[in-house]
């Protein structure tokens, strides 16, 4: 049992069936119906359509070329930022590396370094002695890394 079900102010295309019955086409009546005629200009149209001419396939041919090399660029210049993204961050890790080591041997050396030994041997073996007042002489800083000695330092 079929029934069609139609909401009121919807055309009856819009209707739908509930049930196992569907509606047996008239194949007939629609292969009877004579075709329609195109006018010249549409028939004009579809046989110009019909056919590309020369100028337009060598138009896409030029436009695919172009296109496959823009993207061929691409892919290599995209390929060119990876390694160098890649040998940048190998780059940073060996840096890395060589700063811990270099840390590592500084304060090596700095534990082995003994002052009061130095200072022991410098003044008993060396007989070196510490300044006394009237010898030290200051230099002014002018802001600069280093000094330049124009004369000899008096006594």
């Amino acid at each position: 049992m079929a029934r069609v079900r139609t909401n009121r102010g919807r055309n009856q295309r819009d209707a739908y069936i509930q049930g196992n019955v569907a509606y047996q086409l008239d194949v007939k009546r629609q292969l009877e119906q004579p075709k329609r005629q195109l006018s010249q200009a549409a028939r004009k149209n579809r046989q110009r359509a019909k056919y590309m001419n020369l100028a337009y396939v060598l138009f896409l041919s030029v436009a695919l070329v172009v296109t496959g090399v823009v993207l061929i660029m691409y892919i290599r210049l995209e390929s060119g930022i990876t390694s160098s993204v890649q040998q940048v961050s190998r780059l940073e890790s060996q840096l890395n590396n060589l700063k811990v080591e270099n840390d590592e041997n500084l304060n090596r050396i700095e534990s082995a370094i003994d002052l009061e030994e130095i200072r022991r041997i410098a003044i008993t073996q060396l007989g070196m002695v510490y300044a006394q007042e009237g010898q030290i002489v200051e230099i002014p800083d002018e802001g600069s890394d280093y000094v330049r000695q124009f004369a000899e330092i008096q006594k």
